[in-house]
This record gives C-alpha cells, sequence and structure tokens, in this order.
C-alpha cells in the first residue's frame, strides 16, 4: 500500500463504512463497592488521584513518559457501539449497563472452565499499575493510566491444554443496557481473539480501573482487555466470555470488513488503512481540540517494538495485518 504525508481526512472518511450507515440512522458509573480493590481504587472521587510521571519509557514497556490525556476526553470521547456510534455516546448513555454483579464464562481447551464471579475470576491477583499508549485505527491516540491484573497470570490459572492455540473474547450483548445493539453496524455480540503467545505476553493486561478508578462505564466496565501493541478495537470492552481454542476465532471488525480490519491489527505506520493513511496520528491531548489535534508519527507496534517484535518474526506483516 502508498504512504501518504501526513493527511488530514474529513471525519465520514475516518469511520468504518456500516458504522457511518448506521450513525445516519441513530440521527432522526461506577462498580459495586467489593470490586474497588480489584480496580487498585480507594474510592470513586471525582477527581482522579495524580499519576507519578517517569523521566523515561521503562524497559518493560509498563510506563510511558508521554503527558497523560486528562480524565475528561479518555472518559468523553470513546468507541463503544453498544452505546452509539458517535464518540460522545458511551458516556451520554452508558448509564444504563450495570457492572456489578459481573460474571464470566470460561470456555473451551482448557482444564478449568466455568462461570466466574468477575471478584473471583481476580482477587488472586495483584493489581498493578500501567501507562499505555492507546492508538485507534481511526488515526487518533491517548495515553492513560491503566490498572488490572496481567492476562498471563489468568490464564495460567486457567491451565489451557495443550490444543489451545487463541483466545476469544466476548463483550456483554444486553439491549436493556446497551441501546446502541438495535442497530446493525455489527453482528453482535463483540468479539475479539488474539494468540495464545500474544495474550500470555507480559503487556497484555486485563484492566478494571482508569486513572485510580474503577472503569467508567464507557471506558469499558467493569473488565476489559488493553493490548498496547495492537489498534484500540482489539481492546475489548465489558467481557463476559473468554474461549480457548484450537482454531483462530472469529472477530467482529475482521467479520465485517477482512479488507480493512486484519486478525492481528498491531498498529504499522507502513500499511495504510484502505481509506486513509496510518503513518500519523492525532493525539488527544486535553486542550479541547480534537479534530484538529496536532499530528505526531506512529511507531511500529505502537512504540512497544522493543518488547513485542519477536512475537511476529518471519511473518510478513503486510498480509498478516
Amino acid at each position: 500500500m502508498s504512504r501518504h504525508r501526513y493527511p488530514q481526512p474529513p471525519a465520514s472518511e475516518i469511520t468504518p463504512e456500516p458504522v457511518y450507515r448506521a450513525r445516519r440512522q441513530l440521527m432522526g458509573l461506577g462498580l459495586a463497592s467489593p470490586l474497588l480493590a480489584l480496580a487498585g481504587c480507594a474510592g470513586a472521587d471525582d477527581v482522579p488521584p495524580a499519576t507519578a510521571p517517569v523521566a523515561t519509557d521503562s524497559a518493560d514497556g509498563f510506563r510511558s513518559n508521554e503527558t497523560l490525556t486528562t480524565w475528561q476526553d479518555a472518559t468523553t470521547y470513546n468507541n463503544f457501539y453498544e452505546f452509539g456510534t458517535g464518540k460522545a455516546d458511551p458516556s451520554r448513555h452508558a448509564h444504563t449497563l450495570e457492572p456489578a454483579p459481573w460474571t464470566v464464562v470460561v470456555s473451551g481447551e482448557a482444564e478449568t472452565t466455568g462461570t466466574f464471579a468477575l471478584e473471583d475470576l481476580l482477587r488472586p491477583h495483584a493489581v498493578q499499575e500501567r501507562i499505555y499508549r492507546l492508538r485507534c485505527v481511526e488515526g487518533w491516540s491517548m495515553v492513560l493510566p491503566w490498572q488490572g491484573v496481567p492476562l498471563a497470570e489468568v490464564i495460567r490459572r486457567l491451565k489451557p491444554t495443550s490444543k489451545a492455540r487463541y483466545v476469544g473474547f466476548t463483550t456483554l450483548a444486553e439491549p436493556a443496557q446497551m441501546p446502541g445493539l438495535r442497530y446493525p453496524v455489527l453482528d453482535w455480540p463483540y468479539r475479539e481473539g488474539l494468540r495464545l503467545d500474544e495474550a500470555m505476553h507480559p503487556l497484555t493486561l486485563l484492566a478494571t480501573g482508569l486513572y485510580g478508578k474503577p472503569l467508567p462505564n464507557q471506558n469499558g466496565a467493569p473488565l476489559r482487555l488493553v493490548v498496547p501493541w495492537k489498534y484500540g478495537f482489539k481492546s475489548i470492552k465489558s467481557i463476559v466470555r473468554i474461549d480457548f481454542s484450537e482454531d483462530m476465532p472469529v472477530t467482529s471488525w475482521n467479520q465485517s470488513q477482512p479488507r480493512e480490519y486484519g486478525f492481528y491489527s498491531n498498529v504499522n505506520p507502513d500499511v495504510d488503512h484502505p481509506r486513509w493513511s496510518q503513518a500519523s496520528e492525532r493525539r488527544i491531548a486535553g486542550d479541547g481540540n480534537r479534530v484538529f489535534a496536532n499530528r505526531i508519527a506512529t511507531l511500529p507496534f505502537n512504540g512497544y517494538g522493543e518488547q513485542v517484535a519477536s512475537l511476529y518474526a518471519g511473518m510478513d506483516l503486510r498480509k498478516w495485518f
């Protein structure tokens, strides 16, 4: 694919076509207290606690020294189409989500399967903070302080069998709580997946908190995936199923538009989206200027190449995009 020099596409061009159509149709917070500890949170005050800055990115990739996105932007500029296709729709409509009590079904090629209360699934693990870059496939980005547990720790407890090569995830699909499900933007429920080695990588996080508070509903409460070297849609929200499989799982955007959204979806400035360049991104910086925010160069693997490039040794990342 050809590369272009820092284009500024109109808003309609940075929205997948089925979403744009559904948007035209659309036109005419918190966790219960027993789960606060799982989010690494002391409470749910209006103002998030400060996160200590660091001088440089940590060698393990767990902390970035870049300026954090503001709480306001992080919680009002979101993609969560189960609540609407506009960026502000999730913050307006996600109050209907009921994040507690919450259960997660584990199935497939694992020794430990069944239905788990969220606190039982996560309680044995210590909450960690990770400051990660988040790069949306639409060409904008944020820097966010997440709290959660490494997915690898949970997977080891579930003991996948020798047949397990992939891990699939499914989002809640409850029409009474999620008004966007009335519109056929995608084949609901939303599904995502990773190769098992990607899921086991130390950077992959099951997030339960943001900025030291429980995940807001619009950010994927009470449990979401964060995979910082991949485009943001891989970081599935409000997870209710984890499935281990021998075969590559069906994933929602790849199923809907396979030419535009590959299974891997690693951030790659050299592989353009068919309708826009991926060579640069708009960093949402808290100055209120979201549409015309300053553009910065996009880094391979979103800047996490040192940690994850070895996962794809020998692969043609233009073919396996």
